[in-house]
């Protein structure tokens, strides 16, 4: 069930991403499509960090160390847009215009909205 609630937290953070930022669309009139491609773009954002995040944090690892961690901005920002790339490879109305500031501060509010609703909604597993 955990997991669950985690993907309906971050699907809820795209579709805040897509709200305050013109540079994200979601170009459906459907409830019912919108949440289904936000559920899956929020599917494919997870599978892309899980897999490419581990990988870059350890090739460079000099990199964060030498910014002090901020390179972190920038990678969470090309995961966004590679993220919105497969979804339009997969025919998904979900789409980021380009790197800064909608990608960047995309990643970014999708980061912050899902740590402020993962706190608020606990977990009972």
């Amino acid at each position: 069930m955990g997991i669950v609630i985690r993907l309906a937290i971050s699907a809820a953070a795209f579709w805040l991403a897509t709200w305050i930022l013109p540079g994200i669309t979601l170009s459906t009139d459907s409830i019912p499509k919108a949440a289904g491609t936000l559920v899956a773009v929020a599917v494919i954002f997870g599978v892309v960090n899980a897999v490419l995040r581990p990988i870059i944090k350890t090739v460079g690892c000099g990199f964060y160390i030498l910014t002090l961690g901020l390179i972190a901005i920038v990678v969470n920002g090309l995961l966004f847009l590679l993220a919105s790339w497969i979804a339009g490879e997969l025919d998904l109305p979900f789409h980021v215009d380009d790197f800064w500031p909608s990608a960047v501060l995309g990643a970014l509010i999708v980061g912050i909205a899902s740590s402020i609703l993962n706190f608020v909604v606990k977990d009972r597993d």
